[in-house]
């Protein structure tokens, strides 16, 4: 992976927040509420799932960055989407990702080479490089922006 590839998955990253905000704008309560596919999140589960996940997965780049191969500890996704702050307005989570993604991005972007070879144990998936994480992440965003960006065509919202 190249220093260009790098800058584009962390810039991805960073506009997160934004592509989130603008993703849910204008919607109310009913579509909040609305599933993104069937059986599925509502998107309110789904942004709050959002600042979840990726409030572990900064948590753990800097445990990686600190500790040598440390192991992690996953956790229950869809038992956190029914907890009760997951019934929250939207806004209380797209206001930790704002400065959460900002230090994040600023994290990765004083990375060296070497760095990116840091990573760390995960019991499920094994061993995760921060070069790893950083496109997951990228991807992750990119991935659940399209869920509600796809969900608000096929409803005409």
């Amino acid at each position: 992976m190249d220093a260009a590839h790098i800058s584009t998955y962390i810039a991805q990253l960073a506009a997160l927040p934004e592509n989130l905000r603008s993703a849910v704008y204008g919607l109310d309560d009913a579509q909040l509420n609305t599933p993104y596919r069937e059986g599925g999140w509502t998107v309110r589960q789904l942004v709050h799932h959002i600042a979840d996940s990726h409030m572990n997965a900064y948590v753990r780049t800097k445990l990686a960055l600190t500790e040598d191969w440390p192991a992690i500890k996953p956790y229950d996704e869809k038992l956190w989407a029914k907890l009760g702050d997951s019934a929250l307005p939207v806004d209380v989570s797209l206001n930790i990702l704002e400065p959460l993604h900002r230090r994040w991005a600023a994290l990765f972007r004083s990375l060296s080479p070497a760095d990116w070879e840091r990573g760390y144990q995960h019991p499920e998936r094994g061993r995760t490089t921060l070069l790893q994480a950083l496109a997951l992440y990228d991807w992750h965003s990119r991935h659940h922006v399209a869920h509600i960006t796809e969900l608000r065509k096929s409803k005409g919202w």
